[in-house]
């Protein structure tokens, strides 16, 4: 698994314990870095706080999104790793000009097919193939 798909994860892992607990996922990403050395380090990756920061900064407009385009799916409806997958897709793909859409999505398939099921990842697929076909008309 790469440093990325690390971070990814890793982020995933705070957004859905935000979700779950419906608390600021900045302020359990304060919470989990701890820095000094030993066994209790759990240095936070830099990529897995612009993840947690962007889809914070654009949680709003991003379940917008989720909820126009999860055709028959209310998001509170969404399994939370479901949900917070998509969030952390949409934002690579939306705001983030770090990688190509394919690879965002090809990474949030990777997590429902790990953290999921099998129908997670193809609605997933699904609804992160339209983000990024329509993703020049959404407003930033």
């Amino acid at each position: 698994m790469s440093a990325r798909s690390k971070a990814r994860k890793q982020a995933l892992d705070i957004l859905y314990e935000s979700d779950i607990r419906s608390s600021d996922a900045l302020a359990i990403l304060e919470s989990r870095d701890v820095v000094e050395e030993g066994p209790d380090a759990r240095p936070i990756r830099e990529f897995t706080r612009e993840l947690i920061s962007g889809v914070a900064a654009n949680k709003r407009k991003i379940d917008e999104l989720i909820a126009t385009y999860a055709q028959g799916w209310d998001i509170d409806r969404l399994a939370a790793v479901d949900r917070n997958i998509l969030r952390l897709g949409i934002f690579e793909i939306v705001w983030s000009d770090e990688l190509a859409d394919g690879i965002a999505i090809d990474e949030a398939i990777t997590l429902a097919k790990d953290l999921s099921t099998d129908d997670s990842a193809t609605f997933i697929h699904g609804l992160l193939g339209k983000i990024s076909s329509i993703k020049e008309s959404v407003a930033r």
